[in-house]
Formats: structure tokens, sequence, C-alpha cells
């Protein structure tokens, strides 16, 4: 078909273009929070239209300023869609942080007692105070410094605020059953007054404790002597007004709140919402809402217990809050999928509003991958736009608004894969690894083998792999990147894979909220690394 002369004579007379027109924002910037979240495509499309346009220029534009070309993705798609990493040593962040060396809590030993293994890491809102919970039922709250805090050059270290015992051992005699002191969880309260808040649980109980300081004491009683005695009131002859004293800083802590039998199966989480007067506790097939003023009950809002058990295909292995809606919460279960719910759409939340779950590759099908499916932890980000799940082999990155597939898959460990088999056989393969984001969201951290941690950096896609060792100890020592050998000839700085030790794993790990500090727990120590500041 010919254009009419008119059409072509419109076309001859528009005005050069210097560059080609502004094409719309790609599909995953749109929805995935900027570039980076997701492959990049060919741009047919665009070089179309490009060369439609060169056609008609006249005159000719002069040349266009030539810039670098830009810096491939470490994250390349394959044939099928999934995402395959590409080691990137050196790069802790997204501006590249040195990571160094700041403390290390616990003892020496090569022989570890069961009750000192810790079991949670936790900081606070502010990041002043970092807790440990332990297998022993003891939390121990560690404090930064005050004195160098406002000195650009240095931090303060973290030494001992307060240790106190939680949870003791207690037995059921009904269904004689042992329960475990283990402190599961710690979750913070912000801070409203001079005291601090934080909510601790085992197996079956949690307890709200009250950590407060005294500096003075009461003196002058008229009632009391100084040692505490009572006195014969009718010896009183005169009365004296009690003055306060100055004293040591004495730290205490004490149990405001107990919330017990409320669960009949092992509590995995605990998450406080963002209204900050409610909490949700989840055990294997139940998640109840309690108030932190009521005790003595609580609201069944899931219940995933089949009326006969031999049914049972699934159990709830993580729970959290939405940071910003209070009505909003997610919980992951054994098969591999995040269900979000809403608590206004109905009392009990049987039915999800939303279901994430990633379609399982058939090649990769083998008898673990249920296993390995299975989702360990799961954590909004702070600004509530984003989740991240952690399973045996890798960290993946949800969108809350798409939920057919994660916008990020990050391999934690993808060499184990061949060694599955080996990890089932010592129980490795159960275990429950967890994750955290930093501050501003842009990096993930979660833990290995080997007393390994890894690092994502979600904006130019590397990642770093560190070890926690007491051969590094010394203050400012700036950390070197780890890499593991698969298979194949070793080089130098590489580990093998068949050399790793899986007695020695992180599985608790914490971000400071404002500031690049990182707490990283090995069996019975506690490490404080944090970036090397100029």
């Amino acid at each position: 078909m010919v254009a009419p002369p008119a059409l072509l004579r419109a076309a001859r007379s528009r005005p050069a273009l210097t560059s080609p027109p502004a094409l719309p924002a790609p599909f995953w910037t749109l929805t995935a929070g900027g570039a980076g979240a997701g492959p990049p495509q060919p741009r047919r499309g665009r070089a179309a239209a490009a060369s439609s346009i060169r056609r008609h220029r006249r005159p000719p534009p002069p040349p266009a300023p030539r810039h670098p070309p830009r810096p491939r993705s470490p994250l390349r798609p394959t044939r099928r869609g999934r995402y395959r990493q590409h080691n990137m040593a050196g790069a802790g962040g997204g501006n590249d942080i040195q990571w160094c060396f700041s403390q290390v809590k616990g003892a020496v030993d090569d022989d570890v007692a069961e009750a000192d293994i810790i079991s949670t890491v936790e900081f606070n809102h502010s990041g002043e105070l970092l807790a440990t919970g332990d297998k022993g039922g003891r939390v121990v709250i560690f404090q930064q410094e005050q004195e160098n805090k406002t000195q650009s050059h240095s931090r303060g270290e973290y030494n001992v605020y307060s240790t106190f015992q939680s949870h003791e051992p207690e037995f059921d005699y009904l269904k004689s059953l042992e329960i475990e002191e283990k402190i599961n969880k710690i979750r913070w309260l912000p801070q409203k007054n001079a005291a601090q808040f934080l909510l601790s649980t085992n197996d079956k109980t949690i307890k709200l404790w009250k950590i407060s300081e005294r500096d003075k004491r009461p003196e002058g009683y008229n009632l009391k002597e100084e040692d505490g005695r009572y006195r014969d009131p009718t010896t009183v002859t005169t009365l004296r007004v009690p003055v306060f004293r100055p004293m040591d800083l004495m730290v205490e802590a004490s149990p405001r709140r107990i919330f017990a039998n409320a669960h009949t199966y092992h509590i995995n989480s605990i998450s406080i919402n963002s209204d900050y007067e409610t909490y949700l506790s989840a055990d294997d097939l139940r998640i109840n809402l309690w108030h932190l003023e009521i005790t003595d009950r609580s609201f069944n809002i899931v219940d995933i217990k089949p009326a006969n058990m031999e049914e049972l295909t699934e159990v709830i292995t993580a729970a959290e809050f939405h940071p910003n809606s209070c009505s909003t919460f997610v919980y992951s279960s054994s098969k591999g999928t995040i269900r979000l719910c809403d608590m206004r759409a109905s009392a009990l939340c049987d039915r999800h509003s939303k279901l994430f779950e990633e379609p399982e590759d058939p090649s990769n099908r083998s008898f673990f991958s249920e296993i390995i499916s299975s989702i360990s932890d799961v954590k909004f980000s702070h600004s509530g736009r984003y989740m991240m799940t952690r399973d045996y082999l890798s960290v993946k990155i949800w969108d809350l608004n798409m939920e057919n597939r994660p916008v990020e898959t990050y391999q934690v460990h993808e060499y184990l894969r061949s060694k599955l088999c080996s990890l089932y056989e010592n129980d490795c393969i159960f275990d429950k690894f967890e994750c955290c984001w930093n501050g501003s969201d842009s990096i993930v951290m979660t833990g290995s083998y080997n007393n390994f941690f890894r690092m994502f950096d979600r904006n130019t896609k590397r990642d770093i792999t560190l070890e926690a060792s007491r051969e590094n100890n010394k203050p400012r020592t700036v950390l070197k990147p780890r890499k593991v050998c698969a298979s194949g000839k070793r080089k130098k700085d590489e580990i093998s894979v068949d050399s790793l030790d899986f007695n020695k794993k992180i599985l608790h790990t914490a971000w400071h909220p404002k500031e690049n500090i990182i707490a990283v727990a090995t069996t019975n120590n506690l490490y404080i690394f944090q970036d090397k500041m100029n």
C-alpha cells in the first residue's frame, strides 16, 4: 500500500531528533522497586524504533558522547528462567564495604556445653542494645558504650549490660513431656520510657521482661532499719523524711507478664504488631494473637491442624507481622509456600489473601526436594514492600504485588546440592538458617557452614562470603573473602567443599538497624563485625 503524498511530505518536514524517545520502564522496575530487580531483556522494540527514526532524519544529528559499557549483571537468566550466580569476591555492599573484626564474646574452649549454645540474636530498635538467648534459658544483653558513639573514626564496643535466667526446664505431667529451657526467639518492644521491654519464648511459654536501671536507693525509713529489719512501732519517737542516696548502677530484669498454656506444639516464632499493643505467636499448626496486657487468653487466628493427623502434609515454620499494616501478617510452611493473611477479612484467617509460591523445576526434582524447599525464616523489609525467605540452599526476595515467583533469588551454598545425601544422614539438612536485612533494605545476610556467612547486594548483585574465626581476632582486622571450590582443580585461596566442617554453622545473624554493624552467632561465640571507617 502506497502512502498518500501529504503523509510523506509531513514525515519529511518533521524536525530532526537527536536521541530516541524514552520508552516506558521495564516491568520489574515498576513492580520490584528499581533497576536490578530482574534480568535484562533484549531491546528489540527500542532498536527497531531507533532504526525507523534514523531513516527519516534530515540532517543527521551530531554524534552522541560515548559512555562506558554497562557492567554485566552477576545474575544471568538461564534457559529455564532461573538465575545463575557468579561469585564476585571483595564486594561487601553497595559501596564495596570492607568488613573488619570488632569483638568476640564467649569462651574459647573446644568442649562446648549444650547450655552455652546461642539460639537467637536480636538488636533493639535503636541498635544500642543487643540481646542473645541460649539453650540454657539465659538472656544476655550487651550495651554499646556511650563515650565513643560521638567520635567519627570509632564506634563504641558492646559490653555486658545485663544477664538473667529467662526460662527454667519444666515437665508436663499430663503429657509426660519435658519442656526445654532453650530460648527460641527474642523480640524487643520500642522504648517508651526509661525502661526497656522484650519478649522471650521457649517451646511453650512467652515472657515479657522489663529491663530498668537503678542508681539511687532510699534511706531514712521510719519503720525499717538500714539492713531491712522492721522496727517496733512503739520505739519510734520521731518522724524522718526518707531521702534518695546515690549508689552504683544496677540493672534489674523483672518479668512483667507470663503468657502460657496456649500452645500445644512448639513455638517457633513471635512477632510484635506495628500497633505495639498486640503480638502473634506461632507453633507448628496454629498462630495465636495476644494482647500485651492480657495473659489469660489469646485468639486463634490460624489453625491448619487436620481432623485426622494422618492427613497432615505441612507445618508452619515461621510467621511475622507486616511492619506498617497492623492487620497483615505472613506465615511460611514446610512446603515452601508463604501465605499472606488480612485479619480484617475474617477472625479466623484460614483462607489466605495471597499465596506466594515458585513452581518447581521438574528437572531438579529429587528425594530431597521437599526437605530443602522448606522455609526456615521469613522477614519483611523495613519498607514493607518486600519479604525475604530462606530455604536450605537459597534466599529469595518476594514483591508483595507479585505472587507467582520471587523477584530475586540468591544461591547461598549451591555447592552442597551434590552433598544432600550425606547431609541427610547427619541431619544437617534439617538446620534452620535465619536471614536479615540491613537498615536500608539494600543488602541481605544469612549464614552457612564452616562458620561462613553470606551477604548479597541487591543493587549491584554482588555477593561475598566471610568467615567468623578467632584467627583474625585483632581489632580493625579486615576480613578476607572466602571461596569454596565445588569441583575440579582447587586454587590457592579456595576451600574444597569436602573439607567444610558441618559442625560449625551460623544459624543466627542480626544487623544493626542504623549502622553497618552485624552480629553473628557461631556455636557458643558471638562475633561482632563493622565496616572499616576512614
